[in-house]
């Protein structure tokens, strides 16, 4: 038995080795000298066992280089010279739903060999759900852009999405629930805060309005004394034109123009046609509620934080992601590892049956042996079984989590053949609880969006102050006119009364438009006081009171840092203990299975008895093995508690935003 075991792991060994330099299978060093890893019999051959005809591995990962590399994630905002972008829509690539190349190269006689780096490289390029969260880069950059043109800004999602095992669902980036129920209810179930009330923003985007209209009119007169003729017929030319602009410090002015061309069959008219222009500049500057860039670049601001909201809730997206990727990994070990165990103890207890079962011809044990013998066959078929069923789930889970699709037949039924069994040492294992809560609140991105999300709350109380201000605003207007036209010749006045000194045309007329020939000036305030101001009042002392909730949402935040690191250690610590509990009943269980063989060939022990001390043995290996898996998992999870998984696994975060894995280091 212990010479099967040690070829195997010989075998597993060669196998690292010869995979180690091409990155698909380089196992973690050992975290104890008394762990014990399963090996992979199902593992190809090491290259100096291969027939001399077969492809090595070395030559099949060669092959795979040719394969064209992943198109990286890279959606930007639309820019073109073209003056008529603007007003076309714009689109986004198709998502792609192909699985990158690296899923290929790691496939092996139809199986998939797995080391735990291949595993967390997988999930950055293929896993939905930092696919998802990718979308929110470019969502917060149109959102900028839409308060550099005076909108409100929209927000983007900075909710950890943990769909791995199935679906989408979101979740704090604390990792708290949501309320439900009337008690989240406001007025048609809405509850909304005061961040980015007050003054109203203008927009920012200059305005150009330009009409035009050709009009004729038949009107029967009721007293034709009022125009000289009982149809009076007129005919208009018409052309209006405007051009607003606003600017951050709440200023705004508009340009207008207009000029018409009118004629008409009255006796009465002195001109016929009649040509009026006109030119109409206005200024508006308000001097208290909404003045100033703070109060009206608020949006720009939020915006602008938001950005950084996004970079820090993706790192904390891949961190989610990755720590659940690592844990469906230890489980896949420990269902590996716990079906192997399983098929040795049935193999042994096979071969005792039939051991038996020819000591029976012969006379040298009872029947009564061969049937405990058989119910021991059973019971081992059942066990295997279920394990069988418990690796088949996790081969699903890790393959879902790895894959954005898994429709490939040959893919879903495809077996996952894991090469890492033991975790490498955690460094946050042996250090002391104090430097382990200073990593965290250094490294973990909900620490610094809370510290975001806390100027933004400050920035928002400073503005929401002036909409308790009145409004008065300053403004000055300027309004010249041009007229012009030929006289009537249908003029029944006198002589002197059709006759006129105008500019006959229309370049006359717009000339004196601005000659200041007919020229208007108007420069005066308007002040508006709401007397009450209840709605500015509640609207500031609530900011106010969402302010210091959120001070107190901050402290527990700090305070639930702390309480999850030192979970997370105690976890670890308890782990360790179970791993080092559940080694020593292992050996002693495979000592008193070889004292049990030794007795048994003396004739000192019957073979059932041995069989039972294997079946104990089999039950402390798998035992040992869910305790490796939860000691695996509790090094994940402190970790995650510290923000230091990118570190110790070598993530790049610009690999993890473009999908293409680059510079992961084991």
């Amino acid at each position: 038995m212990k010479g099967i075991r040690m070829h195997e792991r010989i075998c597993a060994a060669a196998l690292c080795v010869v995979l180690a330099p091409y990155g698909f299978g380089q196992s973690a060093p050992q975290s104890s000298p008394t762990q014990q890893s399963t090996p992979a019999p199902d593992a190809p051959q090491p290259a100096d066992q291969q027939p001399a005809t077969s492809t090595t591995i070395a030559q099949q990962a060669q092959q795979v280089q040719s394969v064209a590399a992943q198109a990286p994630f890279h959606i930007e905002l639309p820019h073109s010279r073209n003056p008529l972008a603007p007003y076309k829509p714009s689109t986004v690539p198709p998502v792609n739903l192909t699985n990158s190349p690296r899923l290929q190269s790691l496939e092996r006689d139809g199986k998939l060999y797995l080391a735990l780096q291949d595993a967390i490289a997988l999930a950055l390029e293929n896993n939905l759900d930092i696919a998802y969260f990718r979308y929110n880069f470019p969502t917060a950059q149109a959102d900028l852009l839409r308060t550099k043109a005076g909108g409100q800004v929209n927000g983007v999602n900075t909710n950890i999405v943990q769909g791995t095992q199935g679906g989408f669902s979101s979740s704090g980036a604390g990792g708290g629930g949501g309320s439900s129920g009337v008690t989240a209810a406001g007025a048609g179930g809405i509850v909304t805060n005061t961040l980015g009330n007050g003054a109203s923003v203008p927009s920012f985007d200059p305005s150009l309005f330009i009409q035009g209209f050709v009009d004729h009119t038949t009107l029967t007169q009721i007293n034709p004394i009022q125009s000289g003729v009982p149809v009076l017929k007129t005919n208009t030319i018409e052309f209006e034109s405007g051009y607003s602009q606003a600017f951050s410090t709440g200023t705004n002015f508009s340009i207008a123009s207009y000029g018409f061309r009118q004629t008409t069959n009255s006796i009465f008219n002195v001109l016929s046609p009649q040509i009026t222009t006109g030119f109409n500049f206005t200024v508006n500057q308000p001097l208290l509620q909404g003045f100033g860039f703070a109060t009206n670049q608020r949006y720009i601001h939020i915006a602008k934080k938001n950005l950084g909201l996004i970079d820090l809730g993706f790192k904390a997206q891949v961190i989610a992601t990755i720590s659940q990727v690592e844990n469906i990994y230890w489980d896949l070990v420990n269902a590996y590892q716990d079906s192997q165990i399983k098929e040795h103890s049935l193999a042994y207890a096979n071969e005792t049956l039939s051991d038996d079962q020819k000591q029976l011809e012969l006379q040298n044990v009872p029947a009564m042996q061969v049937m405990k013998d058989q119910s021991a066959v059973a019971s081992a078929e059942g066990d295997l079984t279920v394990s069988k069923a418990a690796l088949k789930l996790q081969e699903l889970l890790i393959k879902n989590a790895l894959t954005k699709t898994v429709s490939d037949p040959a893919l879903a039924e495809m077996p996952v053949i894991p090469l890492d069994l033991i975790g490498s040492p955690d460094p946050n294992a042996t250090q002391p609880i104090n430097q382990l809560i200073a990593e965290a609140e250094k490294n973990r991105p909900d620490v610094s969006e809370d510290a975001i999300a806390m100027e933004i709350a400050q920035n928002n109380l400073k503005t929401i102050k002036n909409e308790l201000l009145p409004k008065l605003s300053l403004y000055g207007e300027f309004i010249g006119a041009g007229y012009g036209g030929q006289p009537n010749p249908a003029c029944a006045l006198g002589k002197e009364e059709c006759s006129t000194t105008l500019p006959p045309g229309f370049p006359g007329a717009f000339e004196d438009t601005f000659n200041y020939s007919s020229p208007e000036y108007q420069v005066g305030f308007q002040l508006s006081v709401p007397l009450r101001n209840r709605l500015a009042k509640a609207d500031q002392f609530r900011a106010v009171l969402d302010y210091r909730q959120r001070e107190l949402t901050y402290e527990q935040s700090k305070k639930s840092i702390l309480l999850d690191v030192r979970n997370s250690q105690y976890a670890l610590q308890q782990a360790q203990a179970r791993v080092e509990a559940a080694q020593k009943a292992r050996d002693l269980a495979q000592k008193t299975f070889d004292i049990a063989k030794q007795e048994q060939k003396l004739g000192a022990m019957s073979t059932y008895d041995t069989l039972t001390m294997e079946q104990a043995l089999a039950v402390s290996e798998s035992a040992l093995v869910v305790a490796q898996d939860a000691f695996e998992k509790a090094k994940v999870d402190i970790d995650r508690a510290t923000g230091t998984t990118l570190d110790r696994t070598g993530v790049s975060i610009e690999d993890a935003k473009t999908g293409v894995v680059t510079h992961m280091q084991p």
